[in-house]
């Protein structure tokens, strides 16, 4: 076939297909549009490569296209994959020069990742960001990106979910001086004007829900059915220990009346969180007890499926024995009786709720987690929560 068939004037003014030679035609729509094609075999198989639409593309640039695509042939390569891996090689350089707002995201967290807890997993750094910034800037090159648009998109809950919206600005300042100590042009600078623009917010801490401390006898004797709910909710009341430390209890993890709960279930960052051991009063013991009479796993308190009760499961029940509680407001349930009875001093009850007292100096020399001390307060809560006669020493002891 003879290259170069067609003329400017036919281009121009013909209709259909004008094969032009060497696989190369005009697929013409009207008089002034059409689409270039190239057509060719690789490994006995046809193929139709688009060079471009009419006449955006000039006949001239088409069958430059051509012959170069033809040499990639030649060569025993598909033109179209190596078209498409030059393309990907170059958006990767595009994306490694100037990422999107996602792809920083991404990122930013896999660098992160290590010092979260769960490497991540549990998705809390990212969720702020995929639910507000990336639906609304994630496709934005982070060199275009304008602290007006950063303000478009938390604007709607600035103030409607202001807990929300902090947490992804702070996040998105993060992968701004993240992407911009990576080499990439972008200014960490325009996240605060953005916050700036959004103006002041006066929010309101709304308070963990909790039961007077002197209904907690009442909601203890109501929490009376043997299974995992209900003693799950007993076992909290007596030791307090946050809800994903106590729903995931394991009966290993109980030796000589302690409950050592792993790090990985206390609250903390990955290097701050420690194993917290619990001392178990002779009401929690007994509710160990119990939890091994129906035992079948090694969670003490088994879910639905494999592992530990949801929180889901324990809230609903809660709620129906004392509307407007919740499982982790036992805590503060716990802590006013303390305040109110003068049963502890500050740092054995602080340590009891698992809280950090003291500054890092004084942690550094002062170690003790006041087990003993702990063990007689713990008792005496447990005491007070059954209606038992104290067997104990003296609360004064604790101070």
């Amino acid at each position: 076939m003879a290259r170069n068939k067609l003329k400017v004037l036919e281009v121009k003014k013909g209709d259909g297909k004008l094969f032009d030679g060497a696989g190369l035609y005009l697929q013409k729509r009207s008089i002034e549009s059409g689409r270039w094609v190239y057509r060719y075999k690789h490994q006995g198989r046809s193929r139709e490569m688009g060079l471009g639409p009419f006449p955006t593309v000039s006949l001239a640039y088409a069958r430059k296209e051509r012959d170069r695509w033809e040499i990639v042939l030649k060569a025993g390569e598909d033109p179209m994959v190596a078209r498409d891996r030059k393309r990907e090689e170059a958006r990767l350089e595009t994306s490694k020069r100037d990422p999107t707002f996602e792809e920083a995201a991404n990122t930013t967290f896999d660098a992160k990742k290590a010092g979260l807890r769960d490497d991540g997993n549990s998705g809390r750094w990212m969720s702020p960001l995929r639910l507000y910034m990336i639906p609304a800037i994630g496709q934005r090159r982070m060199s275009q990106l304008h602290q007006s648009d950063i303000h478009a998109a938390l604007a709607p809950i600035w103030r409607s979910k202001h807990p929300t919206a902090e947490k992804a600005i702070q996040r998105t300042k993060i992968i701004f001086e993240h992407m911009r100590f990576s080499g990439v042009e972008c200014d960490p600078f325009i996240v605060e004007m953005a916050r700036h623009m959004l103006g002041e917010v006066r929010h309101e801490v709304i308070k963990t829900p909790a039961a007077d401390w002197q209904d907690i006898p009442r909601i203890f004797r109501a929490l009376d059915r043997n299974d995992s709910s209900h003693m799950c909710l007993r076992f909290n009341i007596l030791t307090l220990v946050r809800s994903a430390g106590m729903r995931g209890a394991r009966f290993d993890e109980i030796q000589d009346g302690v409950w050592t709960v792993p790090k990985e279930r206390m609250k903390g960052t990955v290097g701050s969180a420690a194993d917290f051991r619990v001392p178990l009063s002779d009401p929690a013991l007994e509710v160990v007890a119990r939890a091994e009479e129906w035992r079948r796993s090694s969670n003490m308190f088994p879910g639905g499926r494999v592992g530990g009760i949801s929180d889901v499961a324990v809230a609903k029940v809660l709620r129906k024995i004392a509307p407007g509680s919740t499982p982790h407001g036992m805590r503060t349930s716990f802590r006013t009786w303390v305040q109110d009875t003068d049963a502890a001093n500050y740092d054995v009850a602080e340590t009891a709720l698992a809280h950090i007292v003291g500054g890092k100096v004084e942690r550094a020399y002062a170690r003790s987690d006041f087990l003993d001390r702990r063990r007689i307060l713990m008792q005496s809560w447990a005491d007070f929560v059954t209606g038992a006669v104290s067997k104990v020493v003296p609360l004064r002891m604790l101070r």
